[in-house]
C-alpha cells in the first residue's frame, strides 16, 4: 500500500516536472515585478526588467518585452528632452501584444517624422486620475510639455476606489473624497511561485483562480448566454433623474481632479484621444456599454472646456469603415487595437501635436 502511494506520488512530482521544463521552453508570460520603483504613486516594472507575454492556453502573439530606465516597457530611454512627447494610457498604450514598431510609442515618432523624441508611459490596469501623476512624472523629471492621452472611454468610472484599475490615486465611490489606492507588495510565496512557468500558464494564460475553481470549470462547459436586446430598454428605464444626476456628479469630480492635478505644470498642448465603439451602427446590448458612453461624452465636452485637444476616435472608425473591411481589433480574443488602429490613432494624435 505504502509503496504503491509513493509512487503515485512520485509519477505526479514527475509530471509536474515535466509541464514544468516543457513551459519554461515555451513563451508562457513571466513574471512582471510590478511595483512603485520610480515613484511613490507611479506603478512600474524594474528599470531594465524583461519577461515575456502571451494570450491564452495556444501562446498567441507571444512578445518579450524590456523596461526601460523609467521602468515603462519602450525601447526609448526616458530623459529630460522639452522637444519629447509623453504618450499615455493604459494596456493600449503598452501594446504587449503587438511587435515593437508597431506599438503605439513608435507609431507615434513615425508619425510626427522622426523629429521628436516619444516616452510611452503605458501602464495596464490604469485609469484617468494615473495618468495625471505620469503627466506630474513627465513634466517634473523630463521636462515634457507635449502630451498625447489615449484613453478608454471606461478610463473615468474606472478612476473610482476598488475599480480595479488605480495605480495610486481614486476618488472613494459614494462620497467621491480623494484617496490613495496602491497595490500592496507581493508576498515572499507569491514571487517564489513567480518563478514557475506552470503556475504562470495555469494564471496568466488558462486565467484560472483558485478560489472560483469549480465555478470555473463548469462555466468553461456553459453554453454562452444570448445577449437580450431587453436590456436596452431596461437601460433606458433605469436612467432616472437621479441616476443621471448620479453619473454627472461622478463624472464631474473625475473631471475636476484631472485638471486640478495638472494645472500646475507647464503643459504646451495636451491631445486627448478618446476609445469608442469600432463598428459604427453596430447596436449595444449592454446597459453598461450605454453608460459608459453617455459619461465619455460629457466628459469630452469637459475636456474641451479645459482647452485640451480632444479627438474622438469613432470618428476615425467610422472614416475607415467607409473604404475598408479590415478589423481594427487585434482579434475576437482580445479587443485592444491592432497595428492598423494604432496608426489611425498615431496619426491623428501627431497631426494634432504638429
Amino acid at each position: 500500500m505504502r509503496s504503491g502511494l509513493v509512487s503515485v506520488v512520485l509519477g505526479m512530482v514527475g509530471a509536474l516536472l515535466a509541464c514544468e521544463l516543457v513551459l519554461q521552453a515555451l513563451p508562457v508570460s513571466s513574471a512582471t515585478a510590478r511595483d512603485y520603483y520610480v515613484d511613490p504613486q507611479v506603478l512600474s516594472y524594474p528599470p531594465g526588467h524583461r519577461w515575456r507575454m502571451a494570450t491564452g492556453w495556444d501562446l498567441r502573439n507571444a512578445q518579450t518585452l524590456k523596461a526601460n530606465n523609467f521602468g515603462f516597457a519602450s525601447e526609448v530611454d526616458f530623459v529630460p528632452n522639452p522637444q519629447a512627447v509623453a504618450f499615455i494610457g493604459d494596456s493600449y498604450v503598452e501594446a504587449s501584444m503587438l511587435d515593437t514598431v508597431d506599438r503605439p510609442g513608435p507609431q507615434l515618432a513615425r508619425a510626427l517624422g522622426g523629429q521628436r523624441p516619444v516616452y510611452a508611459f503605458g501602464a495596464p490596469g490604469s485609469a484617468l486620475l494615473d495618468y495625471a501623476e505620469r503627466i506630474r512624472l513627465a513634466s517634473t523629471r523630463l521636462a515634457v510639455r507635449d502630451f498625447v492621452i489615449l484613453m478608454e472611454a471606461g478610463d473615468v468610472r474606472q478612476s473610482l476606489c476598488g475599480s480595479g484599475n488605480v495605480h495610486g490615486p481614486c476618488l472613494a465611490p459614494s462620497t467621491l473624497e480623494p484617496r490613495i489606492e496602491t497595490f500592496a507588495p507581493a508576498s515572499t510565496m507569491k514571487r517564489v511561485i513567480s518563478k514557475s512557468a506552470l503556475a504562470q500558464y495555469l494564471v496568466g494564460q488558462l486565467k484560472l483562480d483558485v478560489r472560483h475553481l469549480p465555478a470555473q470549470l463548469f462555466a468553461a462547459n456553459a453554453p454562452a448566454p444570448i445577449p437580450s436586446r431587453k436590456l436596452a430598454s431596461a437601460s433606458s428605464a433605469l436612467d432616472t433623474e437621479i441616476r443621471r444626476a448620479e453619473r454627472d456628479r461622478m463624472v464631474r469630480a473625475v473631471s475636476t481632479a484631472f485638471f486640478e492635478r495638472i494645472e500646475t505644470y507647464r503643459i504646451r498642448k495636451l491631445v486627448i484621444v478618446v476609445d469608442g465603439q469600432r463598428h459604427p451602427g453596430q447596436p449595444s446590448v449592454d446597459a453598461d456599454a450605454a453608460e459608459i458612453r453617455l459619461e465619455r461624452t460629457q466628459f469630452m465636452e469637459t475636456a474641451k472646456a479645459h482647452g485640451a485637444v480632444v479627438i474622438d476616435a469613432e470618428a476615425l472608425y467610422g472614416e475607415h469603415w467607409k473604404t475598408s473591411v479590415l478589423s481594427l481589433d487585434v482579434g475576437p480574443y482580445d479587443g485592444h487595437l491592432n497595428a492598423l488602429g494604432v496608426r489611425i490613432v498615431a496619426e491623428a494624435a501627431a497631426a494634432a501635436i504638429r
